[in-house]
């Protein structure tokens, strides 16, 4: 299943919206080290990595811990753009759902989300997280409140639960689940879940059309196909610089590796919303967390990361982290 590596301003708007820093000093730190200005959000067609929509989320974390939860509870199916519309014009929740997880990189999730039947039951289910490990908690709680009301919005009623599942540990703000999953809920579980009654699956939504779900939905393929295009250069590009990090190409070696322009991968990657700055930074920011984590000296990082000076690695890490090394691993 493909993951995205991009995604909209939505979340990073809501978040503004939700802790009252819409603009000023506040939301530039919000936005720290994320690479995303208070102009951008004047502009909803760019697009973001997920790596920088997770560095502003984790920055917001750090003053709300139900943040993921809060979020999840704001994000309604017209969210979703081409993709929430054409959900709306299917027959039948059953027919939405499996839509929506046959477009897993239109949705923007961090998971692999699936349906699981269980007798009676029907458990819609997010597995394979494949992102930071400190934001796993704020990932599930976002993901499932999120598809929670994708669903009441499908139908125009709540959904009733039958129960809630969740990998973390009950967390102490336990009480902000009501919102969302007032029904058995249980932590330290063996998947991220949510059960209902599988009757449910044939309820038809309220706002069904076959002629227009017809046309919404080529056009969802179209769009798919396009960002799976553009998302196969940004992950080629990546996996290139990776496997070279410590000496990576310059811009115009890399095209050659790719066998195209400088000019034609430049434009790739501006039409994926990336640049080749902006992902050599993710995966030497990606890198130093991991050595950061080992206990390691940071004159020892900076070299294995390539930098000859370790003053050159720390004010790389500031920009990108919004933190110093030392700050970051303390």
């Amino acid at each position: 299943m493909l993951h995205s590596h991009l995604t909209t301003l939505h979340s990073i708007a809501l978040i503004l919206q939700l802790l009252g820093d819409e603009d000023g000093d506040s939301a530039e730190a919000l936005l720290a080290g994320s690479g995303i200005r208070l102009a951008d959000l004047q502009h909803p067609d760019i697009r973001i990595t997920t790596a920088q929509e997770m560095r502003v989320c984790a920055n917001a974390r750090a003053r709300c811990q139900a943040l993921g939860l809060l979020l999840g509870q704001r994000m309604h199916v017209s969210s979703y753009g081409l993709l929430g519309y054409t959900l709306l014009s299917s027959a039948t929740l059953g027919d939405a759902l499996n839509l929506a997880l046959d477009y897993p990189a239109l949705l923007g999730t961090y998971f692999e989300l699936s349906l699981q039947r269980d007798g009676d039951l029907v458990w819609l289910q997010a597995d394979g997280y494949r992102d930071l490990s400190e934001l796993e908690t704020f990932s599930a709680e976002f993901c499932l409140a999120s598809l929670r009301l994708i669903c009441d919005d499908l139908l125009g009623r709540r959904l009733p639960l039958r129960e809630a599942r969740f990998r973390h540990a009950r967390p102490d703000y336990e009480k902000a689940y009501v919102a969302s999953f007032a029904c058995p809920r249980r932590f330290d579980a063996e998947r991220n879940a949510f059960g209902f009654d599988a009757s449910w699956l044939e309820q038809r939504l309220p706002l069904a059309d076959p002629v227009t779900h017809r046309d919404m939905r080529e056009r969802c393929r179209q769009l798919n196909s396009e960002f799976v295009h553009r998302q196969a250069w940004v992950t080629r590009c990546r996996q290139l610089l990776a496997s070279q990090l410590q000496e990576p190409p310059a811009l115009d070696e890399l095209a050659r590796q790719l066998a195209c322009s400088p000019r034609t991968l430049r434009r790739h990657l501006h039409d994926a919303g990336s640049s080749y700055q902006t992902l050599l930074d993710e995966l030497r920011y990606e890198r130093a967390r991991d050595l950061l984590g080992q206990a390691l000296p940071i004159n020892h990082i900076a070299e294995v990361m390539g930098y000859s000076e370790t003053a050159s690695f720390r004010h790389a890490f500031q920009r990108w982290s919004g933190l110093s090394p030392s700050r970051f691993r303390a």
